[in-house]
């Protein structure tokens, strides 16, 4: 089948790991994160930052608070990261999503994009093989991500809602796939434009990406995933096609195969 292009403006804000390397904002002292540790990943004791394991980058401040994107990358050699938490702290919901990993996207070079209602450290937690975890993030500046209007009209949702496109390029010898779904992805604090009133929570649950019978990732999301996600990332060649396999919280399931 002929794909449709994906828009340059998502290219750019997944291709730029940041604003400037050269900025640094690292993570803050976080009460919230003191409160909800242990609830998060099972334990009280704080997992160490390790970048030669690996990194996440995000920008100091964000252009668009619904729109944050996020780069998360291993060195060459590092251990394999099985599963990923992505937290925001001072969201609402503050899990934006549980990531698992399959081998072909080791080291992990791995993009996706997040809102974020305020001022706030967004972390990964990462379980290794072994069982440990290790921690990165960055401190964000942005607010009022969760509750910002959807970017299209209710019939525009409705008409494209879940229509898939993917992209695939070589880089340095490994597959680089782009994944974009169409889905507003309603966090349930904004509201209509048109009627005023608050829309219903309505999102992106459940996604599983494939290549052939190989696992790529898996992702288990809450509110905090953007609207129309995209997701990049880094694989090695593998045999046969893409597959997507995708349900949302009202039930509603899209297949699709690239």
């Amino acid at each position: 089948m002929k794909l449709a292009p994906i828009p340059a403006l998502v290219m750019a804000l997944l291709a730029a790991p940041g604003l400037a390397a050269d900025v640094a904002n690292p993570m803050q002292p976080s009460a919230l994160w003191d409160d909800m540790r242990l609830a998060v990943i099972g334990t009280d004791e704080e997992p160490p930052v390790d970048p030669a394991v690996f990194d996440l980058d995000a920008p100091p401040r964000a252009d668009n608070p619904a729109l944050v994107p996020v780069h998360i990358t291993q060195p060459p050699g590092a251990p394999a990261i099985t599963a990923l938490t992505l937290v925001v702290d001072g969201n609402p919901a503050p899990v934006a999503a549980e990531f698992t990993f399959g081998a072909a996207l080791m080291p992990l070079d791995f993009e996706v994009r997040v809102r974020v209602d305020s001022y706030s450290d967004l972390r990964a937690i990462a379980t290794l093989a072994d069982g440990r975890k290790v921690m990165a993030g960055r401190f964000v500046k942005a607010s009022g991500g969760c509750a910002a209007p959807a970017g299209k009209s209710m019939d525009q949702v409705r008409a494209t809602m879940g229509q898939m496109r993917y992209r695939e390029t070589e880089e340095a010898g490994r597959q680089i796939g782009t994944l974009m779904i169409r889905h507003p992805n309603f966090s349930g604090l904004q509201r209509d434009q048109v009627t005023l009133l608050t829309i219903p929570a309505e999102f992106i649950q459940v996604l599983e990406v494939k290549q052939g019978a190989a696992p790529l990732f898996a992702m288990e999301a809450g509110i905090s995933i953007s609207e129309d996600p995209v997701f990049r990332f880094a694989h090695a060649p593998g045999e046969g096609p893409v597959t997507v396999h995708a349900q949302d919280t009202d039930g509603r399931v899209w297949d699709q195969s690239f």
